[in-house]
C-alpha cells in the first residue's frame, strides 16, 4: 500500500508542479558529475576511472537517503511523503509530454522553424533543414522512447527497490546522457555508464513495449516489436521504438543526419502508413498515458490482491 501511496503522490505531484524550473536536484548532481569527469577523464584506464567516476558520483548522493529511510520507516505518513517526493524527481511524465506539445502545436500552426528549435531540445540529430514529416517523426520518436527512460523504468525500479532503486536508475540514466557518447571523448570514460543504464533498462524497457502492446494496436505493435526492434542501434529503444510505432500505426525510422554524417537506420512501424504528422505525436502522447494508466491499474489490483489475501 506504501508503495501505491507514494506512486500517487509522485505522479499527482508531477501532473500539478511538472518538473521544477529552477534548483532541479538533477542539476546539481549534473555540475557534480561534471567536476569528476574532468579530473578522471584522463591518463590511461579510462574504463575504470569511468567506473570509479560512476559510483563516486552515485554513491555519493545514495548514502545521506540510505541513512534517512530507515529513519521515516516507522511513520507511515513521513515515508509516503518522502518516498514520493523522491519518485517525483525521478520521473518525467508531463515533461515529457510538454516537450512533444512544444513541437506538435507549430507543426500545426504552420510553424516550422519553431517546430525545428523545439524538437532539437528532444534528439540528438541536425534538425536545422529537416522537413515537417521529419520533425514529426523524430519528436514521436522520443516520446516512445523515453516513455520508458523518463517513466516506466523509474516505476519499475521503485517498486522492486523502493526510492533508492529509482535514485539509482534515475542518477545512471542522467550519467548516461552525460557520458554515454561513442565519441573520441567519452568512448572509453563513458563506457561504465552506458553499459549500465543499458542493464538497468533491459527489463523496463520490454515491460514498456508490452505496455505498448497492450494500450494500442496490439497485432501490429507485436509484429513491429518481434521483426524490427532487434534491428535498432540500441537493444532497449528498439524494443520499445517498434513496439510503439506499431500501436500508433506510424511509419517511423529511417536514414537521419547525426553530426554532420548520415546513418541509415532501418524502418519502424508499418510501411504502409501515412508520413508522420503532429497527429503522429498527439497519438505517441496518448499512448504514453494509457501505458501509464494500465501500469498504475495494475498495481492498484495487485496491492488490493495482497491486503485481501494478507493475514
Amino acid at each position: 500500500m506504501i508503495t501505491l501511496l507514494c506512486i500517487g503522490l509522485a505522479l499527482a505531484m508531477d501532473y500539478l508542479f511538472k518538473e521544477p524550473s529552477r534548483y532541479h536536484p538533477l542539476v546539481g548532481f549534473g555540475k557534480w558529475a561534471c567536476w569528476l569527469e574532468s579530473h578522471l577523464n584522463r591518463g590511461t584506464s579510462k574504463r575504470w576511472r569511468g567506473l570509479l567516476a560512476w559510483g563516486s558520483s552515485v554513491i555519493s548522493v545514495l548514502i545521506p537517503f540510505a541513512l534517512l529511510f530507515p529513519l521515516v520507516k516507522p511513520y507511515p505518513i513521513l515515508e509516503v511523503l518522502l518516498g514520493g517526493s523522491v519518485l517525483y524527481l525521478c520521473v518525467g511524465w508531463q515533461s515529457l509530454l510538454s516537450h512533444a506539445q512544444a513541437v506538435q502545436i507549430p507543426l500545426e500552426q504552420g510553424n516550422i522553424a519553431e517546430a525545428r528549435v523545439a524538437v532539437s531540445m528532444m534528439v540528438s540529430r541536425d534538425t536545422q533543414t529537416i522537413s515537417p514529416a521529419e520533425i514529426a517523426a523524430a519528436s514521436t520518436e522520443s516520446v516512445l522512447e523515453n516513455g520508458a527512460d523518463a517513466i516506466f523504468s523509474a516505476l519499475f525500479w521503485f517498486i522492486l527497490f523502493g526510492p533508492i532503486g529509482a535514485l539509482i536508475y534515475r542518477l545512471s540514466n542522467t550519467l548516461d546522457a552525460m557520458w554515454g557518447y561513442k565519441n573520441r571523448r567519452f568512448y572509453d570514460f563513458g563506457w561504465a555508464a552506458a553499459r549500465i543504464d543499458d542493464c538497468l533498462n533491459f527489463i523496463p524497457a520490454r515491460l514498456t513495449a508490452l505496455s505498448y502492446v497492450l494500450s494500442g494496436r496490439a497485432k501490429t505493435a507485436l509484429m513491429a516489436w518481434k521483426t524490427q526492434g532487434h534491428l535498432w542501434k540500441s537493444p532497449n529503444a528498439g524494443p520499445v521504438m517498434a513496439a510503439g510505432a506499431g500501436a500508433i500505426n506510424a511509419k517511423l525510422g529511417g536514414g537521419a543526419i547525426y553530426h554532420g554524417q548520415w546513418q541509415e537506420r532501418p524502418l519502424l512501424g508499418c510501411a504502409s502508413a501515412d508520413a508522420p504528422s503532429a497527429k503522429t505525436i498527439a497519438s505517441a502522447c496518448r499512448l504514453i498515458n494509457r501505458a501509464l494508466l494500465l501500469w498504475v491499474s495494475g498495481i492498484a489490483i495487485l496491492t488490493l490482491i495482497q491486503v485481501w489475501i494478507s493475514p
